[in-house]
């Protein structure tokens, strides 16, 4: 190591900065790892590099994106935002093709009204991120990187957050974007709690300092922060000052974003145009036009019969007819996404924990890893901090399948013979899913019938108000990817959560997740999700069986497609190829 050139390099940095140095410096954290988290905290490249070179790091970094063809499915794209993780999740293809164009994409169908606040879907993330966009946004190798905002950093503690927004901007109904936009995006977040901000910013908290920057003092230090305002949370899309909760894309059409919505219909599809005047220069593609279906047979049929030309996100099962068309590109990418069987905690035959660890005792985890995903999926140990993660903490034993010692705690929670009824979306393997638990439980004697309906009304069954109230007592909800565990912990498990379906309720909990917000090191943060996944693993609020590859496709004819395995696909970077 070259001593002299570190410590001139570390003398003037922050003290969240100096220990992102010392981490990187005694090994605790690879080189990729040191420039996504050195990117987080707004260190320079030139930084970087003199510390990279002062350590004399010679790992190999993170490698460039390449798509692979169906026949080849399975393998990797490029690596995506987990803070700070080298295991990744989104996929790109890249290239330069034709100008022109209309690309075609089949996806599931928008669960509610487009409401950028208050979506929770997959299908409507989707079609919001078209028109609207985020202060960070989809970077390379799947990252966070500058969005409406050119750049950010944090105070010494990182109690505090400054953005620097883009000049130059326009909304698409030609009002200039400025911070003011962004403070009443906050603002709007905060009174709707339908966000990963809850707990972590209040209405005071954003302030527009000058037209082009926004200030945020936070509640407490949060070292993450920049991931809460990205994409990978998805309802802080910035929109403009005049839009309130319950305005729609649809009905109120605009962003500053690449394409334009010109035409929606929640059951059928929708049609977008390139928008001419986008800060971000000329798209290439004419516009996009979408299919909506819950069936992704239908979905899949779409692709191959030439009436789609990409779909947003397809399953292992089923999808076979894509992997094994040699004309179509797979994108697979490692994720954190998952499935949440969650269990009432307050009311019901789920109050003991003995229970809802029987339950979980039933589930045959390896089994549905290798029938739904055919391997293609990380196993999960009933807590959200997926493999994916830097933060994940492997000396958690990994709850193995034991239907003896389900039975015996179902017996001495004099709950032998349990009946319940498992609701479920019928969207992508949950059905399938549902039907291995059934069968899985039936083996300790606790008899499933199922219920399971479309998105357009499950979504009743699992939280009927916000914050999450009157939901069915035992169900399995779905999941996407993000960039930290944030959105899992503060939503669906913290006391009064805004998706805690469960009705979970644990100071222990709530402790070790409030240790976690305020970490700024990496050694805090894994220390903070070891005492998560020992409290959830033994409370069972919910049970996770996996983590599985998102895989999104598209035909041969289009690249320069990414996707962010959270339903967002993003084209201004497609082009046409044929």
């Amino acid at each position: 190591m070259d001593y002299k050139v570190f410590d001139r390099a570390r003398r003037n940095a922050s003290p969240l900065e100096l220990d992102l140095v010392e981490s990187f410096a005694q090994g605790r954290i690879s080189r990729r790892n040191f420039v996504k988290r050195g990117t987080l905290i707004g260190l320079s490249v030139p930084l970087m590099g003199s510390i990279i070179a002062a350590c004399g790091s010679d790992e190999t970094p993170a490698s460039g994106s390449t798509a692979t063809t169906a026949a080849s499915a399975g393998s990797t794209a490029t690596t995506v935002a987990t803070g700070g993780s080298t295991a990744g999740s989104t996929a790109t293809t890249a290239g330069a093709g034709a100008a022109g164009g209309i690309i075609r994409l089949t996806s599931q169908s928008p669960s509610g009204p487009l409401d950028p606040v208050t979506m929770v879907d997959l299908g409507s993330y989707g079609i919001i991120a078209q028109c609207f966009e985020y202060l960070c946004t989809l970077g390379e190798g799947g990252d966070i990187g500058p969005g409406l905002a050119e750049s950010w950093s944090p105070n010494d503690d990182g109690s505090v957050w400054t953005f620097k927004l883009r000049s130059g901007v326009k909304w698409q109904d030609g009002a200039d974007f400025v911070a003011d936009d962004v403070v009443a995006t906050m603002k709007r977040l905060v009174v709707n709690g339908n966000s990963d901000l809850t707990g972590v910013i209040d209405e005071t908290s954003a302030v527009a300092t000058d037209p082009l920057t926004v200030t945020f003092t936070l509640l407490s230090a949060n070292g993450l922060f920049p991931y809460l305002v990205s994409l990978y949370n998805s309802q802080s899309a910035i929109t403009p000052t005049t839009y309130e909760t319950g305005t729609t894309l649809d009905a109120t059409p605009n962003g500053t974003g690449p394409f334009k919505l010109v035409k929606y219909d929640s059951a059928t599809g929708a049609t977008f145009e390139k928008n001419p005047d986008w800060w971000g220069g000329a798209v290439s593609l004419d516009g996009s036009q979408w299919l909506f279906s819950d069936s992704q047979a239908t979905q899949v049929q779409g692709l191959q019969s030439g009436a789609a030309d990409a779909i947003v996100q397809f399953s292992v099962l089923g999808g076979d007819a894509i992997f094994n068309d040699p004309s179509l590109k797979v994108l697979s990418s490692r994720t954190a996404t998952h499935r949440e069987i969650w269990m009432r905690c307050d009311e019901g035959q789920f109050v003991d924990k003995a229970v809802r660890q029987a339950i979980a005792l039933c589930l045959d985890r390896q089994l549905m890893v290798d029938n739904l995903f055919n391997g293609q999926a990380d196993l999960g140990n009933d807590h959200p901090i997926a493999p994916v993660y830097p933060f994940f903490d492997d000396s958690i034993p990994q709850r193995k399948r034991d239907i003896e010692k389900a039975k015996q705690l179902l017996a001495d929670a004099g709950a032998t013979g349990l009946k319940a009824t498992l609701n479920a979306p019928d969207l992508q393997e949950i059905k399938d899913l549902a039907q291995l638990v059934q069968s899985n439980c039936a083996e300790a004697g606790i008899e499933l019938t199922l219920n399971i309906e479309g998105t357009d009304t499950f979504y009743e069954k699992w939280c009927l108000t916000y914050p999450c109230a009157g939901g069915a007592e035992f169900g399995i909800v779905d999941y996407g990817h993000r960039a930290t565990p944030d959105t899992y912990l503060n939503a669906a498990f913290k006391t009064g959560g805004q998706w805690n379906a469960s009705q979970y309720s644990s100071t222990e909990f709530d402790d070790a997740f409030g240790e976690y917000q305020k970490a700024l090191d990496v050694d805090g943060h894994k220390a903070a999700c070891k005492k998560i996944e020992t409290v959830l693993n033994e409370d069972v609020p919910a049970a996770i069986p996996y983590f599985y590859n998102y895989l999104s496709a598209h035909t041969d004819q289009f690249q320069g497609i990414r996707v962010s395995a959270l339903g967002q696909i993003f084209l201004d970077q497609a082009t046409k190829t044929k």
